[in-house]
């Protein structure tokens, strides 16, 4: 049994406190907050923009904490969960790493590539296992788009075009445009689609992206990626847009020698559009395949499950791991440097 201690009982430690209730052979076994209320059990304050609200939890068979460095002196806690902000993600997950635990972190890893490979690096001296919290490529869509490179049913994966935008998020202030805080658009949003495709082509040669700016921050960009494989044909739009209507969109088309693939998800302010997951397949059918429950905790379910696999195996994760989640910050650092250049840009 993989014993968890999360520190940080926002939004994403809640999601990951319901995931945990339902994965087998991880159990919860401390928590780390400076809100006396949240000690006690009283979440009801959470919101978020999927899931369920925050509700009363039951925290008498857990030792809670407000101080880290205690959660990660706890000899019986196993992995630190750091749900934690991103400015804080290096220093908690390197001393808890340096403590003998494995962590497991919220998306991103880091602020900077430098503090990834510090993570990476003392992870690797002390034996244990740094893993990032990126769930999309667990999300039923993108499973089966991986699950469709790994088997080749459909033959070679030919490139793809990938999306994710939303609205100004006026609520997080100015600190989602700082460096030092949250990073701004392309370090909180599309790092999800960074991830996956460094996870789905390798990693980039170079980078060409345009953007507009806020200040020195990219605000909204677009990219095509170059590889050694010059049959591949990978480009991403990513960023905000100042109209309040549309809080978020993400979709794709992915392309391969016998099929296309696409799905389209938007939240809009009176009512969500979707255009389901489809295959184009090269019969000329539009194959519709069963995605399950449709709950998108289920997603952060599998996810958990492929943390405890890791941790008991010892065998790092292919999609967890340190290293992935740390290309993806530097290609999001080589975009940004592309875009105030206006050309491409070496990896």
């Amino acid at each position: 049994m993989v014993n968890v201690g999360i520190t940080g009982i926002g939004f994403m430690g809640w999601i990951h406190y319901l995931a945990y209730q339902k994965t087998d052979g991880v159990q919860i076994g401390a928590i780390c907050t400076r809100n006396e209320a949240k000690r006690n059990g009283d979440w009801t304050g959470i919101q978020g923009n999927f899931g369920p609200p925050g509700a009363q939890v039951d925290v008498s068979g857990w030792s809670c904490y407000s101080d880290i460095d205690e959660l990660i002196a706890d000899e019986s806690i196993d992995l630190i969960d750091i749900c934690l902000p991103p400015d804080l993600h290096a220093e908690v997950a390197i001393k808890a790493l340096e403590a003998g635990k494995h962590v497991f972190i919220e998306k991103p890893m880091a602020l900077t590539a430098a503090d990834c490979e510090s993570i990476v690096e003392v992870a690797s001296q002390n034996n244990r296992q740094a893993m990032v919290a990126h769930v999309l490529p667990f999300f039923p869509e993108y499973t089966v788009l991986r699950n469709a490179v790994t088997s080749g049913e459909y033959g070679k994966l030919l490139g793809g075009h990938f999306n994710r935008v939303i609205s100004d998020p006026l609520w997080l202030g100015k600190d989602f445009w700082s460096e030092d805080k949250v990073g701004g658009p392309l370090i909180d949003l599309h790092v999800h689609d960074a991830h996956l495709i460094r996870f789905l082509f390798g990693m980039p040669t170079a980078v060409n992206t345009r953007g507009r700016f806020r200040d020195d921050t990219v605000e909204y960009c677009s990219t095509v990626f170059d590889f050694d494989d010059s049959d591949l044909v990978v480009t991403s739009n990513s960023g905000v847009i100042n109209q309040q209507g549309r809080p978020f969109m993400h979709n794709f088309e992915a392309h391969f020698e016998k099929a296309t693939m696409q799905f389209s998800s938007a939240v809009l302010a009176d009512e969500s559009e979707l255009s389901p997951f489809k295959i184009y397949d090269a019969e000329g059918a539009v194959v519709r395949p069963d995605l399950g429950s449709g709950d998108p905790v289920d997603s952060f379910v599998m996810e958990i499950q492929e943390a405890v696999g890791a941790i008991e195996t010892g065998q790092p994760s292919s999609l967890l791991g340190g290293e992935l989640a740390r290309d993806a910050i530097t290609l999001c650092y080589k975009q940004a440097e592309s875009a105030q250049l206006g050309s491409s840009v070496s990896i």
